[in-house]
């Protein structure tokens, strides 16, 4: 286990599940097969991948006054992660994603951010001294950005490195940008903070260098099958390529990474090698159903490797 200390901040959602042969019209009926009620949330997943993989974590987040916010955080417990910084929040249900996936395996997804939207400033307020004692702070979108913004203020003061996973896709300010070391963002997402489609090599090195002008040190845009990109400020930027699995479904493959990434990296890893890692943990993910049951322990992860060239 890491004895570096990482802090996750970020949503718990109670994903439900249906597989589809094509997503439907509107107007259209379709029938489904598969339902499946499954724990979710990107900073949920993100923290159940570093807690399987071995890291040092505590997960600040919010669950609903309802059974399944019980049932979220008995289970977070198992997966190495340290509660005690997730709060029932009185009178809201926990967060809720609907999901419908497709024969090919892509998802569309509607989300209720439930207990998710009062993960506010006062909240953090109570419990940024593990931020303060952090070595690292891993965050997304699926929480309030006021909150995402003071969260990695406070990283940055005390010395934490500052990881966004700027997911889901949305305008977010360079005051906040200017405070990330590491961003990983997918496509459609680098596309969003920078304006330049990301279509191929050009673009993904155009895309970078954007965001290294907004004074972000290392870049890591994930190009799904292909692998990453990955650019850090002074070298050249290059494809990282992934591991070739049969995929099931890619629910949790861009959580997974990054959890896995942030491990590999607080371990002492070299970027590339921290890389690899991190791909051979979306590799699993994605020959899987669902999100955290997709999620591999740190000795499939390592089987995973040893079995590659």
């Amino acid at each position: 286990m890491s004895m570096a200390k990482l802090v996750v901040m970020g949503s718990i959602n109670v994903d439900h599940i249906l597989n589809l042969n094509s997503f439907p019209q509107p107007g259209e009926t379709v029938r489904g097969e598969q339902y499946k009620v499954a724990f979710g949330g990107k900073g949920a997943n993100q923290a159940v991948a570093a807690g399987r993989c071995g890291a040092n974590i505590t997960f600040i987040a919010c669950v609903g006054q309802d059974d399944v916010g019980i049932r979220v955080c008995q289970q977070l417990a198992k997966d190495n992660i340290n509660t005690s910084s997730i709060e029932v929040i009185e009178g809201e249900t926990t967060g809720v994603a609907l999901i419908f996936v497709n024969r090919q395996g892509e998802n569309v997804i509607g989300i209720n951010a439930g207990a998710n939207g009062r993960l506010i400033p006062d909240y953090f307020l109570r419990h940024d001294q593990v931020v303060k004692e952090a070595d690292a702070l891993l965050l997304q979108l699926e929480t309030p950005l006021e909150t995402v913004q003071l969260a990695a203020e406070t990283a940055k003061k005390h010395h934490a490195k500052v990881i966004l996973n700027p997911a889901p896709a949305q305008k977010i300010s360079d005051q906040l940008l200017s405070l990330v070391d590491i961003i990983t963002p997918n496509e459609t997402e680098a596309e969003y903070l920078t304006g330049i489609a990301v279509k191929d090599d050009v673009g993904a090195e155009k895309a970078a260098q954007a965001l290294h002008d907004k004074g972000i040190e290392t870049i890591i845009i994930t190009l799904g099958s292909r692998g990453v990109w990955l650019s850090e400020k002074g070298k050249e930027g290059k494809i990282v390529p992934g591991f070739k699995v049969k995929v099931i479904d890619t629910i949790a493959a861009g959580d997974t990474f990054n959890g896995a990434l942030v491990t590999g990296l607080l371990e002492g890893k070299e970027m590339l090698s921290a890389i690899r890692f991190a791909h051979a943990a979306a590799a699993i993910a994605v020959t899987r159903q669902g999100a955290q049951p997709a999620v591999p322990w740190r000795n499939e992860i390592d089987a995973f490797l040893s079995e590659q060239d």
